[in-house]
């Protein structure tokens, strides 16, 4: 049995679903890595250092990406990287 024929806007409608598919996919491969830690002052200096060490900002843009003092003095930050180095 023959296939119905499709007409041009069918197929760019289905290569535009397709490429919007693969756009996504690749967000999801390049999204930012995060974690968030509570710690007193001085810990938190030197989670943050680690951090930079471990991962430089020049290779994977490396950041404190939020941070605020608690009520009982201990220090709440989000640090946030790329996934890897290009």
């Amino acid at each position: 049995m023959a296939s119905p024929s499709r007409s041009p806007a069918d197929v760019a409608r289905s290569l535009g679903r397709r490429a919007r598919s693969q756009a996504r996919q690749q967000a999801r491969d390049f999204s930012w890595r995060r974690e968030t830690f509570v710690l007193p002052r001085e810990e938190a200096r030197v989670a943050a250092r680690e951090w930079f060490s471990r991962f430089p900002k020049a290779a994977y843009m490396t950041e404190v990406e939020s941070w605020r003092e608690l009520s009982d003095g201990r220090i709440e930050f989000t640090m946030r990287r790329l996934p890897t180095a290009d």
